[in-house]
């Protein structure tokens, strides 16, 4: 694994993406149509890209039919990380308090069986100034809340678990169209893996950022090894005349094996547009082993495995 493949016509670098433990809920969020459902999980899990800088990282798992969720009604499940279970705690009452909550016809529901509880409706029940009930379903505690629509059901708490994020993707392509349309065939494959999300906006990064800068007060900084316009100010570069715009996708999942699932599916899309697509090169960002346990070599996970 000391030399690159290329596959299609696209370099595969043999490297590997550094990812590192974070703690990870699922919440089930009902409404009375797809469309208030849909609404109230982007309001839920906006700016929550990168713990750098928003406290945790969060986006819609999937849609879900009246069939799968626990009252019958259309919903979506939304996934959540953060580095401690206390933060993902915080971070989680605030988004269903003021984006679930004060969404039309929504509830809320626990949408994994075991872990560590952390609250999700049991101080929200407080809203309700001493109307809110108290009913067991399925032998867990729900809150009913009174408001202005009818009444918000909310489940009390929310097992949280151990999980992966940082898995990552970095595409380097002829042109801006080329490397968006690598990106969006990349997510378009991953959002198909259960148990992962993309955090980034449309699952895809352009800022990507090292550790450190010559600010103190910054703890992370641009990638300037990737950056087109730096090629030949900067000391070291990773990029080569036919590389105009490299994009990354960042995957955080419920476990190691499914972070490898979404970026396996995400290589074989890109790859799968090849150097026709102007994809020149794949690659993945790491601090050499530094920053987390967790190491996805991109070359095991091609078509056969290890090369």
């Amino acid at each position: 694994m000391s030399e690159a493949v290329v596959l299609n016509g696209v370099v595969v670098d043999a490297t590997f993406a550094e990812a590192f433990p974070m703690k990870a809920t699922r919440i089930v969020v009902t409404a009375h149509t797809p469309h208030w459902a849909e609404q109230a999980g982007l309001a839920a899990t906006g700016f929550a890209t990168s713990v750098i800088g928003c406290g945790c990282e969060a986006g819609i798992e999937r849609r879900l039919s009246p069939e799968e969720t626990p009252d019958g009604r259309p919903g979506v499940a939304l996934l959540f990380f953060a580095m401690s279970g206390k933060e993902l705690a915080k971070q989680l009452e605030r988004r269903v308090g003021q984006c679930i909550l004060t969404c039309p016809t929504t509830a809320v529901y626990a949408g994994l069986a075991d872990g560590e509880p952390v609250a999700l409706g049991k101080n929200l029940r407080f809203f309700g100034d001493g109307w809110q009930i108290a009913k067991q379903i399925g032998g867990q505690r729900h809150w009913r809340v009174p408001v202005m629509d009818g009444e918000f059901v909310a489940q009390e708490s929310t097992p949280v678990v151990k999980a992966v994020g940082g898995g990552n993707l970095l595409l380097l392509a002829r042109d801006t169209d080329a490397a968006l349309a690598a990106a969006e065939a990349a997510v378009a494959a991953m959002r198909r893996v259960p148990n992962v999300v993309m955090p980034f906006p449309g699952g895809v990064v352009r800022s990507g950022s090292k550790v450190g800068s010559k600010y103190p007060a910054l703890s992370a900084s641009t990638n300037d090894a990737f950056c087109p316009s730096l090629v030949g100010l900067v000391a070291r570069t990773e990029l080569t005349p036919e590389v105009g715009c490299v994009m990354e996708v960042v995957i955080d999942g419920l476990s190691a094996a499914d972070v490898a699932a979404a970026m396996k599916a995400g290589l074989d899309a890109a790859l799968a547009l090849g150097a026709a697509g102007g994809l020149r090169r794949v690659s993945a960002g790491n601090y050499g082993g530094k920053l987390g346990p967790f190491h996805f070599h991109l070359h095991e996970l091609l078509p056969g495995g290890a090369r």
